[in-house]
């Protein structure tokens, strides 16, 4: 079957773009060198240009996982047009089509089960989608947001007055313009592009599952260094509605502070969190279904599947009420009608409950284990 026409437009940039940084790069610095004032706003903008994209355009407007002032908005906008990776508006369509029809060759736009160079950028270069490519049906909700149809209006002046007019500025400022030109025009964009990129490849293809197996997103704590957080991606396509990636403390994941940090300051609000009673049984849910499999070639194999499934069973019981227990006293307390004595008892019950799971979850996981 004869592949579709090639994008020119996409197909030059970024073959330009990449062979300009992997040659200008290391001339200049070795020729000349950086001064660090250049290298200091050329990461700057990296970082701004990066978090437009996963905190604007993807769990902002793509997931609607929060609400943000327009302000805020207005920011996010620029640099997704400094980022150069098409309006918020076809971002997000493409992105709700992703989700939607996850590793579905012939749906999802930048499916991983077409190979890393396709779900990388391959999907870009040429017209694979033009029949659906202005079909903005699934992101109503999005046409009726000011600043994004502004954005995508003049999405080419911002992005000719961000790309070239900014690193131009930058460059007469600091009184060099091929310096400017080389870390902000040039490096900045390829790195800024590869890093999204990497999401909708390494993302998919490694790392571990311990949500869900029903698509190929993999959690990957290396990638959420370079992506801002989002290398969490097993969590995030089973839980999209969250606005954080990383969920533990130690999770590297700045879209996530950024985010809470905005809340703090009232420039953004309704965050939205996944109930952890859900995450803990997609866990154990992840670990029952693995350790079934090892046993598939065992001689006591449906024995220890029932044992297996019997205090799977009875785990996710005390998780329910556990979690149930909680959401009373909270309840309680913000309607205060818990006296005193009431609040202790309740208190006293879910800490012997929590005592209760984590024995069971040990000696469940070592049965795990074992299988």
């Amino acid at each position: 079957m004869a592949k579709p026409p090639l994008i020119w437009t996409n197909v030059i940039l970024f073959s330009t773009t990449l062979i300009a940084a992997l040659i200008l790069v290391p001339w200049y610095q070795i020729s000349i060198g950086f001064e660090a004032i250049t290298i200091i706003i050329a990461v700057f903008c990296l970082f701004f240009c990066g978090l437009s994209i996963t905190a604007g355009y993807h769990r902002l407007w793509s997931h609607r996982t929060y609400q943000a002032h327009w302000s805020v908005k207005l920011l996010f906008a620029i640099g997704g047009a400094f980022a150069l990776q098409n309006s918020a508006l076809h971002w997000s369509s493409d992105h709700r089509l992703h989700h939607k029809h996850v590793d579905n060759n012939e749906k999802d736009p930048y499916s991983a089960k077409r190979g890393f160079w396709y779900s990388h950028i391959g999907w870009m270069l040429r017209h694979y989608n033009i029949a659906t490519y202005d079909d903005y049906s699934n992101v109503r909700d999005l046409q009726k947001d000011p600043i994004v149809m502004w954005q995508h209006k003049y999405y080419v002046p911002l992005v000719l007055i961000t790309n070239i007019g900014f690193t131009l500025f930058i460059g007469w400022l600091t009184n060099n313009m091929l310096a400017s030109a080389i870390a902000i025009g040039v490096a900045r964009l390829v790195l800024s592009h590869h890093v999204t990129f990497f999401i909708n490849s390494w993302a998919h293809m490694w790392g571990n599952q311990p949500y869900t197996d029903k698509n190929t997103a993999k959690d990957n704590w290396l990638l959420a260094l370079f992506t801002h957080g989002e290398g969490y991606h097993n969590f995030h396509h089973i839980f999209e509605s969250d606005y954080r990636n990383g969920i533990k403390w130690y999770h590297y994941d700045p879209t996530k502070w950024l985010i809470t940090s905005l809340a703090w300051f009232g420039l953004a609000s309704k965050l939205r969190v996944t109930p952890q009673q859900k995450i803990e049984q997609a866990k154990l849910t992840m670990i029952l279904q693995k350790s079934k499999q090892r046993l598939a070639l065992r001689q006591d194999a449906e024995e220890l599947k029932l044992k297996l499934q019997a205090e799977y069973e009875q785990l996710v019981i005390k998780l329910n009420e556990f979690y149930g227990l909680r959401k009373q006293l909270f309840e309680d307390k913000k309607r205060k009608l818990l006296k005193e004595y009431d609040k202790t008892a309740l208190k006293g019950q879910i800490k012997e409950l929590k005592l209760a799971i984590e024995l069971q979850r040990k000696a469940w996981l070592t049965l795990a284990s074992y299988a």
